[in-house]
């Protein structure tokens, strides 16, 4: 596949003291095959001065040519997601955050099954392959896990990290999705829609982690776990439907065995 833009789409709530870091990475990068690159940045109605340096940065680094998106109401991460992906050209869009959790030098990688026509969407796995990942939270593991799990189930995909940030896609694939979540369900939402496009090629490749303490700025807690099964039960209606009602055919398979059993014995009793 030739491509010609990347579109590099970042959603930042109160980054102000470490989004400059970040930005200088992504437009240190090299993109294989001189592909150019489209840096766009929604600010979700930050409380701190991550809008004011956002213009400043933009004022001193006009090479980079960003373009800079605010809402005037908090809405969640999702939500700047989906202004982000409604504004993108390049033929293919990449997710960034705006912490330093993810490594910008590492796009080439999820970029190659695509430019070699393998892959329509790459997901970035912190869990598979032999890059550096920071040790944290064992129950966040156990959870990230199991939301991977419980998504996998019900798209009949093979994925070893659903919530990772890095997902890569070709734009005119996700463009046309009718995206609803607005917070962290994004993920789970993403993952199920792309998993029902008939034909759909995903690939993961590994990918680094340096990952953040609740100290060092990281915002998602237990309660968006919750909401990511929600998701996932949510926008995998069909087959989760084919799952309840194959349970219900255990279970009353069962109950079936059981009463037989039941009269077969108090037949033999009575003989």
């Amino acid at each position: 596949m030739s491509i010609k833009k990347l579109s590099i789409v970042i959603p930042a709530y109160n980054e102000a003291r470490t989004i400059h870091h970040i930005l200088n990475k992504v437009d240190a990068v090299q993109l294989i095959g001189n592909i150019e690159k489209e840096i766009i940045i929604v600010n979700d109605c930050s409380t701190d001065a991550t809008a004011q340096v956002l213009r400043e940065y933009a004022e001193a680094h006009p090479q980079m040519g960003l373009q800079l998106f605010d809402h005037v109401v908090n809405q969640g991460k999702g939500a700047a997601l989906h202004t982000g992906i409604k504004k993108a050209t390049g033929e293919v869009l990449v997710i960034q955050d705006a912490d330093l959790e993810y490594d910008p030098n590492e796009y080439n990688i999820l970029l190659k099954p695509i430019l070699d026509d393998f892959a329509d969407v790459v997901y970035g796995s912190r869990f598979m392959g032999g890059k550096p990942h920071r040790i944290l939270f064992f129950w966040h593991s156990i959870g990230n896990q199991f939301l991977t799990f419980l998504s996998n189930m019900l798209t009949n995909l093979n994925l070893t990290d659903m919530e990772t940030c890095y997902k890569m896609f070709r734009t005119n694939m996700i463009q046309p999705l009718e995206l609803r979540e607005k917070r962290f369900g994004f993920e789970p939402e993403i993952t199920a829609r792309i998993s029902r496009i008939q034909g759909i090629r995903i690939y993961e490749v590994g990918i680094s982690y340096y990952g953040r303490t609740f100290e060092e700025g990281k915002k998602i807690g237990w309660k968006d776990g919750f909401r990511a099964i929600y998701c996932i039960l949510k926008y995998n209606p069909q087959r989760l439907m084919r799952y309840v009602l194959m349970l219900l055919g255990a279970v009353g398979l069962g109950m079936f065995l059981y009463v037989a059993v039941g009269l077969g014995v108090v037949w033999m009793k009575s003989l």
